[in-house]
């Protein structure tokens, strides 16, 4: 007459209840005793003679959430890298050359990961919220003396001028805090840093010494059309020789960091025409000299503004990339670009030209004009063609001002 399962058990399948009310219950006294005897014992312990042994319930393994897991693990990862950066500045001081330590795949994947671009949206907003009159003083004075701003170049030094903080970052300058250098053709964009400069050679592009990114991925695949300033593809040469434009010349490039704490409006750096304008929706990475040592091919990654046109020895450019929390960037003379835009994809770029039927050249630009903005520091690109004498008056480190001289011939 027994089950599958025994009577003894059926007591469990049938619940408490049930079973009292069934003829099996009558017939097992001693059993019921002892199963009467298991419900009153605690479910998250029990002895074995020996040692105690701690049971955890179902529902405690629900507990575990994700999020304190990556803070922890993000956290853990964050102290190494803070490590390795101030091991790096401990052998700069000794003189020592440290070669780069490139991440990995994996490393930049995870970065990339993050939501930077929706993080940046978030930022821009908030920017955009008006401060309180009694508020605005110690917030900016926060700020200024967290990154050493020197609000005595400011057009406007008194800090309750400034509603927000979108305006209180793009801030201009008294005129005669950055005089522009009419000896050299070449003037530096914006404040900032010099990371790297000088010829580009085999198609690749120096971020900072000993890290490169691909020409062509930077200013992206040439296109055959009239509107754009350099001439149509050729399969027989390179990317490079098909930039420059005019025999004996060479191509140069020049990378300014600007910092938080920089002035973030940038400059024409010399006189030249626009032609055409190309925006890569992209990553917003931080492109700190940190970041530029460690991650390959950091500016293609990034979302960023390449303007291309024509000086007097060929062909020039500018190219303004975004970094984290700076999703904006604003050319004056380009109403219809929108930066950091949910619209557009990574991946992709989207291309203007400023040459029409009643403009056959361009938007032209003079030495020092104002030219665009940055929300917070990013960083600017020059890639141009010059003659072989062409010469840097720079140093790979050091601190620039908007209006100072880059080179010339």
């Amino acid at each position: 007459m027994a089950t599958s399962v025994g009577r003894p058990g059926m007591r469990l399948l049938l619940g408490e209840s049930r079973w009292r009310s069934s003829p099996c219950y009558s017939e097992y006294p001693a059993m019921n005793r002892f199963l009467g005897s298991l419900q009153k014992l605690p479910l998250r312990a029990f002895r074995t003679g020996t040692r105690k042994i701690h049971t955890a319930p179902v529902r405690s393994l629900f507990l575990l959430r994700p999020v304190p897991i990556l803070l922890a693990t993000g956290g853990g990862y964050a102290g190494y890298r803070q490590y390795e950066k101030y091991r790096e500045r401990k052998l700069e001081k000794l003189g020592l050359e440290i070669p780069p330590k490139l991440a990995s795949h994996w490393e930049v994947a995870l970065y990339k990961s993050v939501p930077t671009r929706l993080l940046s949206r978030a930022w821009g907003r908030l920017n955009q919220v008006e401060l309180p009159h009694w508020l605005r003083r110690p917030v900016y004075s926060l700020y200024i003396w967290t990154f050493g701003v020197n609000m005595k170049e400011a057009a406007v030094e008194d800090l309750h001028h400034y509603r927000n903080l979108s305006e209180f970052f793009r801030r201009k300058l008294k005129p005669q805090a950055r005089p522009v250098c009419g000896l050299h053709s070449v003037i530096s964009p914006s404040d900032g840093k010099i990371l790297n400069f000088g010829q580009v050679k085999n198609c690749e592009v120096e971020q900072v010494k000993g890290v490169t990114y691909s020409l062509e991925s930077f200013l992206g695949p040439r296109t055959s059309t009239e509107d754009l300033s350099f001439p149509p593809a050729s399969s027989r040469d390179s990317f490079r020789n098909q930039l420059v434009t005019r025999e004996g010349n060479e191509l140069y490039h020049c990378v300014i960091y600007l910092a938080p704490g920089d002035y973030h409006c940038f400059h024409s750096p010399t006189d030249w025409t626009v032609s055409h304008r190309r925006h890569f929706p992209g990553s917003l990475m931080s492109v700190n000299p940190g970041m530029a040592r460690w991650i390959k091919e950091l500016f293609c990654h990034n979302e960023r503004v390449v303007l291309t046109g024509d000086w007097k020895h060929g062909f020039f450019s500018l190219t303004a990339v975004g970094a984290t929390n700076v999703g904006s960037i604003r050319i004056y003379f380009d109403q219809d670009l929108h930066t950091n835009s949910p619209r557009y994809s990574k991946g992709s770029y989207n291309d203007f030209s400023f040459v029409t039927h009643g403009n056959k050249e361009g938007v032209p630009m003079r030495k020092g004009e104002h030219l665009g903005e940055f929300n917070l520091g990013s960083t600017i690109v020059l890639i141009f063609e010059a003659p072989k004498d062409f010469n840097f008056r720079l140093k790979a480190g050091q601190k620039i001002r908007f209006g100072e001289a880059l080179g010339s011939l």
